[in-house]
């Protein structure tokens, strides 16, 4: 197959606003290295990653909820998630579904024309559960917001449905994060989850998953969307941040707290969890600063889990669910690559349910 040896690619040059992502019709083409593959990208999807990186609100030196805006107080020492300065330019995007077009040495030959997802999670091969040793797809090397992109052959993994691309790209990096997550609390069928930010990519998929784990679910969203909420699965669908939470529960006994969204409303998650309950979070797009009482968590024996570096197996089987078609899609919007700025000023305004998607 002959291969062009440049391609379109969104580019991040640098720390700012959408303005720093820049359209190059014709990037350099990657070259699969040994043991990786070179896939021709599909569909790639959004997600909060993308901003936080692009914005720097992973640095400790910010303080305020994501906005996708440029940060004046980002420190040029821990602006990513894992604490360490990334390197630009750099191609972004994590969620990839495309095919294998080109291998690399040692990969085998017969996985050209595979059509694949990524798990994004880049592992010491010769140690991969060390955390520490862990790197992203699209943060620590480069990702999807191209028309092509290599990463390890043991990241791509082959997936065979009769979803589109663009479906199949809403996957890797939300329903991922979220399983973690359900993974890292042990969530099982006598647990009762709320979920607070249910119509965004996590949130949805957590509804999803946890549903599928045989959870009872408790979604939090704004009314818009609650009829979109309930079509995920949720048992229950309670407004985005109830002023006395406890009465709108009732009954409810909340055992798990499954949150990307922290913010001023925190505190009220925490307290009503269960004597004994778990709460577990990957992000926090309405502000890092939380007030916790501590009080609260040792007299109530509460446990607290934060799930960034989820385990191994976790997206595979993520392939599995899709394959046998237990969880779904929640696909919001697809935009081509060249609007991938108006994408994701879309995507910050959250006025959507699910997913957004580019294609190239």
């Amino acid at each position: 197959m002959s291969l062009p040896p440049t391609m379109r690619a969104m580019v991040t040059m640098g720390h700012g606003d959408l303005d720093v992502m820049v359209l190059h019709e014709d990037w350099p083409r990657p070259d699969p290295a040994a043991g990786e593959v070179l896939i021709r990208v599909g569909a790639c999807g959004l997600n909060n990653t993308d901003v936080n990186t692009r914005s720097g609100w992973y640095s400790k030196a910010v303080t305020e909820a994501t906005t996708g805006g440029a940060f004046e107080s980002v420190s040029d020492e821990d602006p990513t998630w894992g604490g360490a300065p990334i390197r630009f330019p750099r191609i972004q995007g994590a969620d990839v579904c495309g095919h294998i077009v080109a291998v690399g040495a040692g990969v085998d030959a017969g996985r050209i024309g595979e059509r694949v997802i990524t798990d994004n999670w880049l592992r010491d091969a010769d140690d991969p559960l060390d955390m520490n040793k862990s790197g992203y797809f699209g943060s620590e090397r480069d990702g999807g917001f191209a028309e092509y992109t290599t990463i390890p052959a043991t990241n791509a993994l082959a997936v065979t449905s009769d979803l589109t691309d663009a479906e199949l790209a809403t996957f890797s990096c939300s329903y991922s994060t979220a399983e973690g997550m359900l993974t890292r609390a042990g969530v099982g069928p006598d647990d009762t989850v709320l979920v607070p930010g249910a119509s965004g990519g996590v949130g949805g998929a957590l509804v999803q998953l946890a549903k599928r784990r045989g959870a009872r679910v408790i979604a939090m969203a704004s009314e818009a969307k609650h009829a979109d909420v309930t079509a995920l699965g949720a048992d229950r669908v309670l407004g985005r941040a109830p002023a006395d939470l406890p009465a709108v529960l009732g009954a409810d006994r909340v055992t798990v707290v499954a949150d990307v969204v922290g913010g001023a409303n925190w505190p009220n998650l925490i307290d009503v969890l269960e004597r004994g309950g778990r709460y577990v979070c990957s992000g926090a797009i309405a502000g890092p600063m939380v007030s916790l009482d501590l009080r609260t968590l040792y007299l109530r024996d509460l446990t607290f889990f934060g799930s960034t570096v989820i385990d191994p197996e976790v997206t595979e089987n993520l392939i599995r669910y899709i394959q046998e078609g237990e969880i779904l899609p929640a696909l919001a919007a697809t935009y081509p690559l060249e609007e991938l700025r108006d994408a994701q000023a879309a995507f910050i305004e959250k006025r959507h349910t699910g997913n957004i998607v580019v294609t190239p």
